[in-house]
């Protein structure tokens, strides 16, 4: 799993829409339903339900969301750290 792919699930999850977060990601739609699709086969769970449109997080969704959330936030700070 690549940060990248934990970006990108925040950014599906804060805008509960693949198609507004692969605008804002500047990814087309197709590209970024993938990545969604891969990362829930990695990790073996449904993470999202998907409506006509907008998406709901599952439990396991919510819980990936925080996780993810700690992991991006530590990394952004690991990079500034270098830059500083």
């Amino acid at each position: 799993m690549e940060l990248r792919t934990l970006r990108y699930f925040l950014a599906v999850a804060g805008e509960e829409n693949i198609t507004k977060a692969a605008d804002i990601l500047h990814v087309t739609q197709p590209t970024l339903s993938r990545q969604m699709i891969d990362l829930e086969k990695e990790l073996g769970t449904t993470l999202m339900l998907r409506g006509k449109s907008r998406l709901t997080l599952t439990d396991d969704g919510i819980f990936f969301r925080q996780r993810a959330e700690e992991i991006v936030e530590l990394a952004d700070r690991l990079d500034k750290g270098f830059w500083m």
